[in-house]
């Protein structure tokens, strides 16, 4: 890796950044003048912890990491973008990133003006680390790879993450948004040990808030402190800190949910195998199934008048034919094989 000023860009180097009334005051206090707030209608008269302390201190427990290498966002699209503005000159640098995969990797580039060199997994949708390293240069300061991968479903191999990570100069992002449902398990145990690596998890999965919009990023201290330093103040609400702390409280039931829809994804897996139109399923360590159909608009439009929606990625990098389904509860699912039974 590269000295870490060697990678920020100069004006995110030079940048002072903006210090609210909670950041020069933290703690209890009997009266609180200092922020401007409305004195009615408490607590949501108040502006939130900035930096999330009591959210991060229960994730911290649950992930055995520190506090400092936590960063929360709003959802993992947040980060994302931080990364892209901490680190990528708009119009001078790049980013490289596997094909297929989470299409926001994109956006955020064309939003930052960043060109996004993609490499194509191999048939099995495996990494072509070769592949990747031969696209970087000197201004490549980024490297998506996310694992288990969206659309395809499968984790890669940790040894090919590894190698990344050591001889990739930049800083490799990780994203495990789907980690809880893979019998791989997560590289934040070599957080320390890679200064380059950052992790993105995320709230929107496993443990079932997708609406409360919360992803975390764990990276060393440096880089948390700099995506700490050009965030926007406020940038996680007083709702979604409350309802995360409630959630984190009950591990126990996300580890059901996740046991519960590992069940249904391989009856799914079993039961969609057997349809004539379905040409392979593919194997996941996700909560949701890729398949590959005879003629995916046909089912995909079936489905939709059934009222049930999938998602057609039959237009995606290698997934030519293929619908990605979600693993719903029992009882969704059976709607959907029922559906699929009369269009065969």
């Amino acid at each position: 890796m590269k000295p870490l000023n060697q990678l920020l860009r100069t004006n995110i180097q030079n940048l002072k950044p903006y210090s609210s009334a909670r950041d020069e005051f933290t703690g209890e206090a009997a009266v609180f003048l200092d922020a401007n707030e409305n004195p009615f209608n408490e607590p949501y008269n108040r502006y939130p912890d900035p930096y999330q302390r009591k959210v991060k201190g229960k994730i911290a427990e649950l992930k055995g990491v520190d506090t400092s290498s936590i960063f929360l966002g709003n959802g993992s699209d947040e980060p994302i973008d931080l990364l892209f503005r901490a680190f990528c000159e708009p119009g001078i640098d790049n980013v490289v990133s596997i094909d297929p995969t989470y299409g926001m990797y994109q956006v955020a580039a064309d939003i930052n003006n960043v060109e996004v060199r993609k490499v194509l997994l191999t048939e099995d949708f495996e990494l072509d680390v070769d592949g990747l390293l031969d696209q970087c240069d000197d201004n490549s300061k980024l490297m998506f790879i996310c694992s288990p991968n969206n659309p395809t479903g499968n984790c890669f191999r940790e040894s090919d993450i590894v190698r990344l990570v050591k001889q990739f100069e930049g800083i490799v992002v990780l994203d495990e948004a789907y980690i809880d449902f893979a019998p791989a398990k997560s590289l934040l145990s070599k957080l320390n040990e890679y200064r380059n690596l950052v992790i993105l998890q995320t709230f929107s999965k496993a443990w079932g808030m997708a609406g409360i919009r919360l992803g975390m990023a764990f990276a060393s201290k440096e880089i948390v402190e700099v995506l700490s330093n050009i965030k926007y103040p406020y940038n996680v609400n007083v709702l979604t800190q409350e309802k995360a702390l409630e959630l984190l409280l009950c591990e126990n039931d996300k580890q059901l949910w996740v046991e519960q829809l590992l069940n249904e994804r391989s009856r799914m897996e079993k039961a969609l195998s057997q349809f004539l139109f379905v040409q392979k399923v593919y194997p996941s360590d996700a909560n949701y199934l890729l398949i590959k159909v005879i003629e995916p608009k046909a089912v995909y439009d079936f489905l939709v008048s059934k009222q049930i929606i999938i998602r057609d990625r039959s237009t995606v990098s290698l997934c030519k034919g293929c619908l990605r389904i979600t693993v719903g509860q029992s009882a969704e699912n059976s709607l959907l094989l029922e559906a699929l039974d009369q269009f065969d």
